[in-house]
């Protein structure tokens, strides 16, 4: 069995990540410069219509802290499927969450995680396409990938 192996760099706006055997990603890195001028060139092309901006709450203002509900969720000693439950329920499809939301909310339900289990939890659930994650100026939000976007992939019609 090979080693996993992940590479990620950020250079100002620009984020490069890339996961899979230590061989695979260092032959990836080396082909890199002639990888980016071709995805370059094939944006150069695509001039955008509109522009989008996508603002996303992070922090509940003081006086919602007091009166936010988590969601009850069914007990389990499993995280990750803990985690799964928590986003499944509309208080997790309503808006992306950070750690500390989804840590309160477990613990709301009597699930008392480490903070690195949660962590390890997230990311195993990235890594399997099971949720999404991205940065933001709050830190990473968490969300859970949409049965039917994922589904529709593999559909021809």
């Amino acid at each position: 069995m090979q080693e996993y192996f992940t590479f990620r760099v950020k250079l100002g706006e620009y984020e490069i990540h890339l996961e899979g055997t230590h061989e695979k990603v260092i032959k990836t890195i080396e082909e890199l410069p002639e990888l980016i001028g071709k995805v370059k060139k094939a944006f150069d092309n695509v001039k955008p219509k509109t522009i989008t901006t996508l603002t996303v709450k992070t922090e509940p203002q003081k006086e919602d802290k007091q009166i936010q509900k988590y969601p009850k969720i069914l007990p389990t000693e499993n995280c990750k499927e803990a985690v799964v439950r928590i986003l499944e329920t509309e208080w997790g499809k309503w808006r992306p969450r950070i750690i500390n939301e989804l840590n309160e909310a477990l613990q709301a339900n009597g699930l008392n995680y480490p903070k690195r289990v949660l962590t390890g939890a997230l990311s195993n659930l990235t890594r399997n396409g099971k949720i999404r994650r991205w940065n933001t100026d709050a830190g990473f939000v968490y969300i859970l990938v949409e049965k039917d976007a994922v589904e529709a992939k593999g559909e021809t019609k």
